[in-house]
């Protein structure tokens, strides 16, 4: 069987885009261990399927290279947002697309017929800790939080952007043992659905630094609902301000994030790499 494919990145964080509305994939949990391999397969973080939707102008399913299904991926949503736009499956520049995490609004950046980035309105924070979620009798936000990690207490805060993030505040992320210490967070039994988690260092009011662990992915370049996190994190513990642009800069490149009362808005570039088919 071929399958046409799509290779797309935003800020480095690259998945293997497939047309559902021309192609149906019936396991879409072994394709993408199959091919997200980058000795073995075409090499990405996962794949996406983009889809019909009977409540939006598409459908975004994503796969982790490990398998499982997320729920949501800011990244992989601007390049949804541009493949629909430019294949012509639908002509607006506002677009909406459904996720696991609820349907969301992307306008679009357009430059000589083609979008080139674009802002995603990816819905307002969750702070509540049994909504996250995490095991905890907590009712307030988890802000500065101690967290146990074996033999270290980190103080932690957590979000949902969809899918559960925990942001520890670090003096340097490029010094963090992140393929030792991400596994320990992810798979941590204070965290029941497993958890993505940032290391962040905040240069000034309006510039973070970050590395993130993905559950389910490790370490990636780029996190979209990770620096939206990130930023959220950054105001509660009153480093950042509400409702101002801040510069989140990942290893594959910069995201703006802004965090108001309405809701957490992120603006990036999504880059079409090539096409082409692979037979599986």
């Amino acid at each position: 069987m071929k399958i046409p494919f799509t290779k797309m990145h935003g800020c480095g964080n690259d998945y293997i885009y497939i047309n559902c509305f021309e192609h149906v994939i019936d396991d879409p949990c072994t394709l993408s261990k199959q091919i997200s391999d980058r000795h073995f397969g075409i090499g990405g973080d996962g794949i996406v399927l983009i889809c019909p939707s009977e409540s939006a102008d598409a459908k975004m399913r994503m796969f982790n290279i490990d398998g499982s299904e997320g729920k949501m991926c800011g990244n992989a949503i601007r390049c949804v947002a541009k493949y629909v736009y430019d294949h012509n499956i639908v002509a607006k520049e506002v677009l909406t697309i459904d996720t696991l995490s609820g349907i969301k609004t992307i306008e679009l950046f357009i430059e000589n017929g083609k979008m080139t980035s674009a802002k995603v309105d990816m819905g307002k924070a969750i702070l509540e800790p049994a909504l996250i979620p995490v095991q905890s009798n907590e009712t307030n936000p988890l802000i500065k939080f101690p967290l146990q990690v074996e033999d270290k207490t980190y103080h932690i805060t957590s979000v949902s952007m969809g899918n559960p993030h925990c942001v520890v505040l670090v003096d340097d992320p490029m010094q963090v043992d992140l393929a030792v210490i991400g596994p320990k967070f992810e798979h941590h039994s204070f965290f029941p659905e497993s958890v993505n988690t940032e290391f962040i260092s905040v240069e000034s009011r309006d510039t973070i630094s970050m590395r993130v662990w993905e559950r389910g992915s490790g370490e990636t370049l780029a996190c979209g609902t990770g620096a939206c996190a990130a930023v959220v994190a950054a105001v509660l513990n009153k480093l950042c301000d509400k409702d101002s642009d801040i510069t989140v800069k990942l290893l594959g490149g910069d995201l703006i994030i802004r965090y108001t009362d309405e809701g957490v808005y992120m603006t990036g570039p999504a880059v079409s790499v090539f096409d082409g088919e692979i037979l599986v």
